[in-house]
C-alpha cells in the first residue's frame, strides 16, 4: 500500500509539472526574536512552492504535506483592534510582507510533512491514514473516518482539477 501511495504522489507531480499547474508559496513562520540588541519582527520566510490539492500540499520533490495555515500577501493595514482574530490575520499579512512575497500571493505555512510509512499512517490523526489495508483521506476536519475517501481517487480528482481547471476558474 505504501508503494501505491508513493506512486500516486509521483504521478501527481509528473502530471502537474507537465501541465504547468499553478503553484503557491510555502513558507516557514519565524517568530519575533532578538538578535544582539535588535528586535526582529516575525516573518514568513519562503522555503519553496507547492501545489494545493484539497487537504494536501505536494512539492516538486514529491513531499506530501497536510494543508496548514495560509495567508494572502497584502498590505497589512493599520491596527483596528476589532477582534483578536482580525489582528492575528493582520500580523500574518505583515509577516508575509516582511518575507517579500508578491502582493496577492497565497502563502502556505504550518504545513506538516506527512510521514509515508505504514506504522505512522495506521495511527495518523491527519488527513491521510491507513485502515484495513486501504489508504484513506479525511477530507474535512469535521468528517469522521466513516466519511473518508480512497486516497488515489481523491488525489487523481484534485490533480485533474488543478491541471485542467474548468473554464472561467
Amino acid at each position: 500500500m505504501i508503494a501505491r501511495i508513493h506512486a500516486a504522489v509521483h504521478d501527481a507531480v509528473a502530471t502537474l509539472t507537465s501541465a504547468d499547474a499553478a503553484r503557491e508559496a510555502l513558507a516557514e513562520y519565524v517568530p519575533a526574536r532578538r538578535v544582539l540588541l535588535l528586535h526582529r519582527e516575525p516573518v514568513l520566510r519562503r522555503v519553496g512552492s507547492v501545489w494545493r490539492l484539497g487537504v494536501f500540499l505536494i512539492d516538486q520533490d514529491a513531499v506530501l504535506r497536510a494543508t496548514g495555515s495560509l495567508v494572502r500577501a497584502t498590505p497589512p493595514g493599520r491596527p483596528q483592534y476589532q477582534s483578536q482574530s482580525a489582528e492575528a490575520r493582520r500580523s500574518l499579512r505583515a509577516a508575509a510582507q516582511r518575507g517579500r512575497f508578491h502582493d496577492g500571493e497565497t502563502v502556505n505555512f504550518d504545513a506538516p510533512r506527512i510521514d509515508l510509512d505504514a506504522p505512522a499512517l495506521r495511527h495518523a490523526a491527519g488527513p491521510l491514514f491507513l485502515r484495513d489495508g486501504r489508504a484513506l483521506v479525511r477530507w474535512s476536519a469535521a468528517a469522521d473516518d466513516a466519511a473518508a475517501r480512497e486516497f488515489e481517487g481523491y488525489l487523481a480528482e484534485r490533480v485533474d482539477l488543478l491541471a485542467h481547471p474548468p473554464e472561467g476558474a
